[in-house]
């Protein structure tokens, strides 16, 4: 019953993979480059992620596939034409290794997707669903609509079980981008205009509850064939989230007072709205399902979940 693992030693892949080790579970691991701190699992490079990437050696005896590799949300894409780009990556090699795993009796696969085919943001107290309509608005959530969707035909094909979790913002030990931004400036003492923003209300997911959500998703019979929207359970606003960080980090966030209306001008002067919508507005997930359907809680608290973050957090 060996579980293979893609994306292994990625921010998340690693982890997982740690985790379930730890928990005695047979593991397999896919990387594309052989730069791998755990040494005591197989570990196969598979390379670039293709539609003709061979994944023979990889699936013998495999029962379940957590599909974490991905060609990520991109700030800038230089690339001539994004959404081919991801398309690749995130649809059509996800296809073939789909397709390679039914042929080789794989009896269940956990996509990891994105809140993002949810949408951007929410409104006026609307939280996202498992059921909502998709509404994907950019050539990374696309593809990963894309590819939910020809899983979920394979699946009715075939018989092999798929499960989709959509996470959002995913923050712990060793992350990266705007997170560890944000941590570097706090840990700096540097003074950020943001008090005000205490209305929106944004949802996140410890890397620890994410992995113990797609552990559950392993062998839980329920899990077969739904898709998950998976959070901490707690929606928290921009300065709450600054200065729950800071408590983290031992510091005190130190913040000032601009009207919002200052702050999206500026944005839009400097070209960078998204930042805007990423830090002023809401983004709220309904778990309900997930907690329902699974009978899951999130194990970690958002401030245990931020402690353990700047615990591992280097500057």
């Amino acid at each position: 019953m060996t579980i293979l693992v893609t994306g292994a030693n990625g921010f998340i892949g690693s982890a997982l993979c740690t985790s379930l080790i730890d928990q005695g579970l047979p593991v397999r691991a896919a990387v594309r480059s052989m730069r791998f701190q755990q040494t005591d699992l197989p570990i196969f490079n598979v390379g670039d992620l293709t539609s003709q990437s061979d994944w023979t050696e990889a699936l013998l005896n495999v029962k379940q596939i957590i599909h974490l590799a991905a060609r990520v949300h991109i700030m800038r894409d230089a690339s001539m034409n994004p959404m081919e780009e991801f398309r690749r990556v995130n649809v059509k090699a996800t296809i073939n290794l789909a397709r390679q795993a039914v042929t080789a009796g794989v009896k269940r696969f956990i996509y990891l997707s994105s809140i993002k085919v949810n949408g951007e943001q929410t409104y006026a107290n609307r939280c996202f669903t498992a059921d909502s309509v998709a509404a994907p608005q950019d050539p990374y959530a696309v593809s990963k609509f894309e590819a939910e969707e020809a899983l979920k035909r394979l699946g009715a094909e075939t018989g092999m079980e798929i499960v989709i979790i959509r996470p959002p913002l995913v923050y712990g030990p060793g992350v990266k981008a705007n997170f560890a931004s944000m941590m570097r400036w706090l840990a700096r003492g540097i003074p950020l205009p943001l008090a005000a923003m205490i209305h929106n209300r944004r949802s996140m997911v410890a890397l620890d509850n994410l992995i113990d959500l797609i552990v559950t998703s392993l062998h839980h019979p329920l899990a077969a064939n739904q898709t998950f929207l998976v959070s901490d359970g707690e929606d928290i606003s921009t300065v709450d989230l600054l200065k729950r960080t800071s408590a983290a980090l031992g510091k005190s966030a130190r913040l000032f007072y601009i009207p919002q209306w200052l702050f999206y001008l500026l944005t839009t002067v400097l070209n960078t709205k998204g930042m805007y919508q990423r830090i002023c507005g809401s983004l709220e997930i309904d778990i309900e399902k997930t907690r329902n359907l699974l009978n899951w809680q999130p194990p970690l608290s958002v401030d245990e979940g931020l402690r353990r973050a700047a615990k591992g957090f280097v500057q």
